[in-house]
């Protein structure tokens, strides 16, 4: 069944004014009055629908039944310093398919923003668009969180995860030997941009009480070194690597 995110205000009445991004996407999929859909308001609540009106630029559709359903991954922030042209995007999708839960863009000394990048809301609301449709596309039922492009000292100010994990080439200790054997309540990742951390960010990092960890002898691009230590935290603490797991739900048929 097809799957599309929607807002919480969208899905409060059984009839559903269906929005212009939906209607395009059932356009594409040649989808016609009758079919069913599925239709999520990235908090966990489900709603499936069948479609009753389409037309050119509008549609509806009824929901027949209502359900919530729950993250199963473990949750984990990535804090990522912005890196050069595009690699952000990349970095927010397979991010999102990892499940990784909130992602903070961090301007450090050596990022390199182009200068014809959007700012403010536009380039919030492009990430928002690239994060919803990974999630659409891998089959999550709430839509991870984006905080806006901030500095290093206020992200860092604001971070309140658990377990606190720096990726560093300087760091002496390997990943493996830093992860506790109980499950943290949640972790937090810092990565730097091309080119590392300078040693005053590195320091701000470790008074924030993250601890520096070695990912093998190999060098990874700063748009892997994150992706890598989320795979590894779900696997470990999360629910990659197990088997394939019926959701408690609640709700009703219509």
């Amino acid at each position: 069944m097809r799957r599309f995110f929607v807002s919480p205000q969208t899905l409060a009445d059984d009839e559903i004014t269906l929005g212009t991004e939906v209607l395009h996407h059932l356009s594409v999929l040649r989808l016609r009055p009758g079919a069913e859909i599925l239709l999520l308001d990235g908090e966990g609540g489900h709603c499936r629908c069948r479609l009753e009106s389409l037309a050119r630029g509008s549609g509806t559709a009824r929901v027949l039944e209502r359900w919530r359903q729950l993250e199963t991954a473990f949750p984990l922030r990535l804090l990522q310093a912005l890196p050069k042209g595009e690699k952000l995007d990349l970095v927010l999708q397979k991010g999102t398919e990892l499940g990784t839960a909130v992602f903070s863009p961090v301007l450090t000394g050596r990022s390199v923003p182009r200068h014809e990048r959007e700012r403010g809301e536009r380039q919030l609301e492009r990430w928002r668009r690239i994060v919803a449709e990974a999630a659409r596309q891998s089959g999550r039922p709430c839509l991870p969180g984006i905080e806006p492009l901030r500095s290093l000292e206020e992200a860092l100010a604001s971070t309140a995860e658990e377990l606190r994990l720096l990726p560093w080439e300087e760091a002496a200790l390997p990943l493996a030997e830093t992860l506790p054997e109980e499950a943290p309540a949640s972790a937090a990742v810092l990565v730097g941009p091309e080119g590392g951390f300078s040693r005053e960010e590195a320091e701000k990092a470790l008074a924030a009480g993250f601890v520096p960890v070695r990912l093998g002898p190999r060098i990874l691009r700063t748009e892997t070194a994150g992706l890598a230590v989320a795979a590894i935290l779900q696997f470990r603490y999360g629910d990659m690597g197990r088997g394939k797991e019926v959701e408690g739900r609640s709700g009703e048929a219509r």
